[in-house]
């Protein structure tokens, strides 16, 4: 996985790692906060699920903070994807650190959200999801203090994400130099959704349409290098934009005069060789007002979305007579469709987080109970959301969950004998395509 050095530069281990992928000081961490979990688990409103793949280390964190700023009505939800030779360490610290930040920014900015439309209509914009840093896009046709409260978050969220960047690049025990993580992050505060998305995770609504049907409406855009937007500021840096030939598919970020380290996106926490060339940690911020129609939404890392469909996922979600199951039911058949669809590539790490949206279901404490490993409701969606039952509390022990807290693989060793599907090349042969950037 992604690197710029070679072997004799690059350190031997990740400076500070223990055993576990843990670091051994300095390390922010919210394990006890009430509410809050960031492993397998389910809570009163949101279950979690996560499965290391076969290329070693699993690289993706997870979280779920409910009665988040001490609100009930409110929840923060966060999926991360590390890249690297540490980017299991990298998504880690952010998933520890960028929850509080997020909170003490946006409470401490603005406080009590005002944002609440008397005709019941959707309050949505969406920033464009490719615009520089200083993009400022208004909310035309939108009421004063909706305008003011939108930009304070979009701020908020945008100053959140800078500080967490420029932690982890002071961070003297973290090696972030060629190593990174993705963000999808929401905040639901009674009604009101806030979406901040960093990279190629994704976000996921179903919701019903004209007919009733329940269909999946994406969130966040995949950022990808070789979008027209993004490649414009990378190439405007220098940085460079093209498919090596082995994976025609995947568009990747390069140094200006070295075919490394191959970054699949164009945002990242982290990855610092390159944060002169075009890569950037300012986030999507989105907002949208949850409706009657809205049932639950699906955040996932990119093991999930390299192989399902919006609609599969969603269609999965919906299947699942007990709520309590549906991140693993997710994971499960992306894991089988993996194997399917790649039978010749190592199966990626995969992520979700699955928030359910019913207006009769208080957001109370996280149990911190694990999901189970004898498989998924099976009985047909039900047609109303009233019918659904519950997440359920209950403590069960797992028997195979893997949440990545034990694995002792460095995450060097995760193979690219496979080019497919890699976040980033550790090594890759000479080869002479350095065609300009791709449209």
């Amino acid at each position: 996985m992604g690197s710029c050095l070679t072997a004799e530069q690059r350190p031997a281990t990740a400076a500070g790692a223990a055993p576990g992928g843990k670091e051994r000081e300095g390390r922010t961490t919210e394990e006890e906060v009430p509410g809050r979990i960031a492993g397998n688990g389910v809570g009163s409103a949101a279950c979690l699920f996560t499965r290391q793949g076969r290329k070693g280390t699993n690289q993706d964190a997870m979280v779920v903070w409910e009665n988040f700023n001490g609100r009930a009505d409110t929840i923060f939800c966060g999926v991360f994807d590390g890249h690297g030779p540490h980017g299991h360490v990298v998504a880690r610290k952010v998933r520890d650190t960028l929850p509080s930040k997020l909170r003490d920014l946006i409470y401490d900015d603005y406080g009590e959200s005002p944002i609440s439309n008397s005709d019941g209509s959707i309050l949505e914009e969406t920033l464009s999801p490719y615009a520089d840093a200083e993009d400022k896009s208004p909310m035309s046709g939108q009421k004063r203090e909706h305008r003011e409260f939108f930009c304070t978050m979009k701020d908020s969220y945008r100053k959140a994400f800078r500080v967490t960047d420029k932690e982890l690049k002071l961070h003297r025990n973290i090696d972030s130099i060629c190593s990174g993580s993705t963000a999808v992050t929401l905040i639901k505060q009674g009604e009101d959704l806030i979406v901040g998305n960093l990279g190629d995770s994704r976000a996921v609504l179903g919701t019903r349409d004209q007919k009733g049907r329940l269909v999946a409406h994406q969130l966040t855009v995949d950022l990808k290098p070789d979008h027209p937007r993004e490649a414009r500021r990378i190439k405007r840096c220098n940085g460079r934009v093209f498919a090596h030939q082995d994976e025609p598919d995947v568009a990747r970020l390069w140094l200006p005069n070295c075919n490394s380290p191959g970054l699949a996106m164009a945002r990242a926490f982290g990855d610092f060789c390159l944060k002169d060339f075009g890569l950037i940690c300012v986030p999507e911020v989105t907002y949208r007002q949850i409706t009657e129609k809205d049932e639950f939404i699906v955040l996932a890392t990119d093991g999930v979305w390299d192989v399902l469909t919006n609609q599969e996922v969603v269609d999965v979600v919906a299947s699942c007579s007990d709520r309590s199951f549906a991140a693993r039911s997710v994971v499960d058949l992306a894991n089988h469709a993996w194997r399917f669809k790649y039978p010749t590539s190592k199966t990626d790490d995969c992520a979700t987080i699955c928030l359910f949206l019913d207006k009769d279901d208080s957001a109370g404490g996280l149990s911190g109970s694990s999901v189970s490993s004898k498989g998924i409701g099976s009985s047909p969606k039900a047609q109303g959301r009233s019918t659904k039952p519950r997440l359920s509390s209950k403590r069960v022990t797992p028997e195979d969950a893997d949440d990545g807290s034990d694995s002792n693989i460095s995450g060097d060793d995760r193979s690219s004998e496979s080019f497919t599907r890699l976040n980033t090349l550790l090594t890759l042969p000479k080869f002479g395509d350095t065609s300009p950037i791709r449209k």
